[in-house]
């Protein structure tokens, strides 16, 4: 654990999801895989549908609707029906469509491997303080055995624009009735967890990724209150 600014008192711990309490990047590959399969075989016109022209949709609906990739379950859900619109079905098969391949990505995102370390350490912070999720992404953590360790969980679009804006962060101390001051915010993360939510008034502990130097990053903005390179140094602060 590193210190590079005084940490005041904590009477609350948000926490960001994907890459800080589990490593989702091969969720993240195996889910777009499934999804993309299910969305060729749903429709005989859609079998010849490549990754390429949903990021070609994607791209499309962020320029026409800057907003949407705040909530980015509705901007894939738009995608996937504008796809299937332009392969030549009704606006009711894709709408239809679109919403069944949406509940298969959501199957598919939720098999997530949590360490034992992150149940560990979550549950020894939850007997001290209490704790909250705040994602810009749509795991569910109810889904795949974290849900009880929170006191609510907070997601871009629904609660508010994305991270580092501050919505969300303002959302949870308004909730836990806690000054935004005395609230430390953990992600790995140093423009949305970091600097957002010290830009906020929050304290940010950075949980780095393997093999990455605060000194050098290319997207180092702030200095966080303190840093750390495995989850369970949290309970050190107990």
């Amino acid at each position: 654990m590193r210190f590079y600014r005084p940490v005041g008192q904590i009477s609350a711990l948000t926490f960001d999801l994907d890459d800080t309490l589990y490593d989702n990047r091969p969720v993240i590959s195996r889910t777009e895989r499934e999804s993309m399969l299910f969305v060729q075989k749903y429709h005989p016109l859609l079998n010849t549908l490549e990754n390429t022209d949903l990021q070609r949709i994607r791209q499309m609906l962020r320029e026409t609707e800057p907003d949407i990739y705040h909530d980015v379950t509705e901007w894939r859900r738009r995608a996937v029906e504008r796809a299937m619109l332009d392969a030549g079905l009704s606006a009711q098969e894709a709408a239809e469509g679109a919403t069944a391949a949406m509940r298969h990505f959501a199957e598919w995102r939720s098999r997530i491997d949590v360490p034992q370390e992150t149940h560990d350490t979550l549950a020894a912070l939850a007997e001290k303080w209490p704790l909250v999720a705040i994602t810009n992404g749509n795991a569910q953590p109810e889904l795949f055995g974290l849900g009880d360790y929170f006191k609510f969980v907070l997601r871009a679009g629904p609660h508010g624009r994305s991270k580092p804006f501050n919505d969300m962060y303002h959302l949870a101390a308004q909730r836990l009735n806690i000054p935004l001051g005395e609230i430390l915010h953990v992600g790995d993360d140093l423009t949305t967890d970091v600097a957002g939510a010290i830009r906020c008034g929050m304290q940010a502990c950075w949980i780095k990724p393997e093999g990455a130097d605060l000194l050098t990053a290319a997207d180092s903005r702030l200095l966080p209150h303190l840093e750390i390179s495995r989850l369970a140094s949290l309970t050190s602060l107990i």
